[in-house]
């Protein structure tokens, strides 16, 4: 029973995420609609890390607990970090470093472990992708303790770690959704009878990297306009200015 529930809750919260972190990225940025957006892909998401956890805890999936952990840290300093003002921390940041490092060099520990097993797999996860996360947990872990020593972060280098945590946390909701096994978007648009609408050629693995790789295109995309635009930089300060206010 409890099981049932926890993974009910962890597709559900998926399905959200997905459909609410994709509004929240056409949405005109700084708009409420956008930061009503926002908060509910943050709560979808926080939701789908924890029952990712708990249910990789009860099956003994060392990987997805890693996985499911690393969702819930990205997604959860995002939103700090828009909650907060410039320059802001607390000893909380101190604690959450933790998790990434330790992620980190475990995840990369994994991938050594698959390239020298001969199969090139270890949990069923490739290589290049356990280093490529763990890659991506050390670089975290490395912009956490940056952002302590200095005393926080402010303007576009505030606006750059909530951005890309955020995107970053949408790649994983979507990998998760296209390539989680048993060919999840063909099963839930037949059970919304949608898919007899759609041509075969959308249900391909060609079409689900392109869905999957996308947030991490427009993470790119993102994170260079607000560096090398004023006028972006200054909407998004509007933005998380906006969310402090109607937080508070």
């Amino acid at each position: 029973m409890f099981h049932s529930i926890l993974l009910s809750l962890h597709i559900a919260g998926g399905m959200v995420g997905l459909l609410s972190g994709t509004a929240a990225i056409i949405f005109r940025k700084g708009s409420l609609s956008h930061i009503f957006a926002g908060r509910v892909f943050v709560g979808a998401m926080l939701t789908m890390g924890t029952c990712a956890t708990w249910l990789a805890i009860l099956k003994h999936d060392p990987n997805n607990i890693g996985g499911g952990i690393m969702t819930f840290y990205l997604i959860m300093t995002a939103w700090l970090t828009a909650r907060r003002k410039d320059g802001e921390t607390s000893r909380f940041d101190w604690a959450a470093l933790v998790i990434p490092l330790v992620l980190g060099i475990l995840t990369w520990k994994n991938g050594i472990d698959a390239f020298r097993g001969g199969t090139g797999e270890k949990f069923g996860v490739p290589t290049g992708m356990h280093l490529f996360l763990g890659s991506v947990l050390l670089l975290a872990a490395a912009g956490d303790l940056r952002m302590l020593l200095n005393g926080g972060v402010s303007g576009a280098k505030r606006v750059g770690r909530h951005l890309w945590r955020m995107c970053f946390g949408l790649f994983i909701a979507a990998g998760s959704f296209f390539f989680g096994g048993g060919n999840r978007p063909l099963r839930l648009l037949s059970s919304l009878r949608i898919a007899k609408y759609l041509p075969s050629s959308f249900f391909t693995m060609g079409i689900y990297m392109v869905l999957t790789i996308l947030p991490l295109i427009l993470l790119v995309f993102w994170a260079l306009r607000v560096r090398l635009s004023k006028r972006v930089e200054g909407v998004f300060g509007k933005q998380l200015a906006a969310g402090q206010n109607l937080q508070s």
